[in-house]
């Protein structure tokens, strides 16, 4: 099956969509591009013509494009602002909709989606593509295999001096809800845990080219004494972690060190003598399917599959509100100095 597709936003970001949709082997031959929308038209047009779309109805109005092209799905690559108009215009014209993250701008915009998906009798799922990852999928097998006993506390430290320009310069908690979201959703994942509660300082770091928020430090409180502590900075220069943040994983017989690369460090206590106890290496088990782990790539294929068969993909937005309902409880919690219970109505 081949399922027709227009692409809203034809910025910078949509260049690595239509690259993995084009191009990468889990994709190519899946999808025929029928159409490109912007607001600046000769984006689109620029777009268009890069990837060689001819035969794609090109436009500024959404609504115009998707009536002419009549696809199957709709890829939303638009600023966040933009997303719950965009979205809405998709189910109108009965696509399912692939989002960029964060799939909202507020938790009550985020159900009001959801609604609005299941009236519509559609998909609406978020490109998480961090969690279609080789470690994070390599550390949620480690985890659920109690190699490490009973978990105790995820940590991680994301430290980057990221200049984009443009519309993040200007954001509100530009790092929580534009970043920190992939961050908190691969703990979720990876830790099988529900979020009940976060503390957050939020601040905007001396030299800071952002707006607000380029900074922030929190503590989740997970489900069965589970903690998460994030540390994170868009706005460090001089000694940048991964993109995927320096990871230490503690569990009641022992600890993985993960650089967010390539790099694992897993041990475990060999016996139950001595001040500090003997320790052993233990290997990081390998992805369960491969196919999982080419991020921007994988989360497209995984969506197309979940369509194509009729179940729920991964990251469909009624999961994806989970890891959104920790940001914004954080984003709360900075601005009011106050620890922030997470409604279990935005997380069961």
């Amino acid at each position: 099956m081949v399922f027709r597709a227009v692409l809203a936003g034809c910025g910078g970001m949509s260049k690595g969509w239509l690259e993995a949709i084009t191009e990468h082997p889990l994709l190519k031959g899946r999808i025929e591009v029928v159409g490109l929308a912007d607001l600046h038209l000769p984006t689109a047009e620029q777009r268009a013509a890069e990837f060689g779309l001819t035969d794609a109805v090109v436009g500024a109005d959404l609504d115009a494009v998707l009536a002419e092209a009549k696809p199957d799905l709709l890829f939303d690559i638009v600023i966040p602002a933009a997303r719950a108009n965009v979205v809405r215009t998709g189910f109108r014209h009965g696509c399912h909709v692939l989002s960029e993250k964060p799939m909202a701008t507020s938790i009550e915009e985020g159900k009001a989606l959801l609604a609005e998906a299941q009236a519509a009798g559609r998909i609406h799922a978020v490109v998480q593509n961090r969690r279609f990852i080789s470690g994070v999928r390599r550390i949620r097998r480690l985890i659920e295999s109690g190699s490490l006993g009973e978990l105790a506390s995820l940590n991680c430290d994301f430290f980057i001096g990221a200049h984009f320009g443009g519309f993040r310069d200007e954001m509100e908690n530009v790092l929580l809800l534009d970043m920190a979201i992939h961050t908190l959703d691969a703990a979720r994942f990876m830790s099988g845990k529900v979020p009940e509660a976060v503390y957050c300082l939020e601040t905007n770091p001396p030299g800071s080219w952002y707006r607000h928020g380029a900074a922030a430090n929190a503590i989740f409180e997970f489900s069965d004494n589970v903690v998460f502590n994030y540390r994170g900075s868009w706005a460090a220069e001089g000694a940048n972690t991964s993109w995927e943040s320096a990871w230490r994983i503690v569990g009641s017989k022992g600890t993985l060190l993960w650089d967010g690369e390539d790099s694992f460090e897993a041990k475990v206590i060999a016996n139950d003598t001595g001040f500090f106890r003997e320790l052993r290496a233990i290997e990081v088990p390998p992805p369960a399917d491969e196919d999982q782990t080419h991020g921007h790539a994988s989360v497209i294929a995984e969506f197309l599959d979940a369509i194509k068969t009729g179940r729920q993909p991964e990251t469909v937005a009624t999961d994806n509100i989970k890891s959104l309902a920790m940001v914004f409880a954080a984003i709360e919690s900075a601005r009011t100095g106050q620890r922030v219970s997470i409604d279990p109505g935005q997380t069961n």
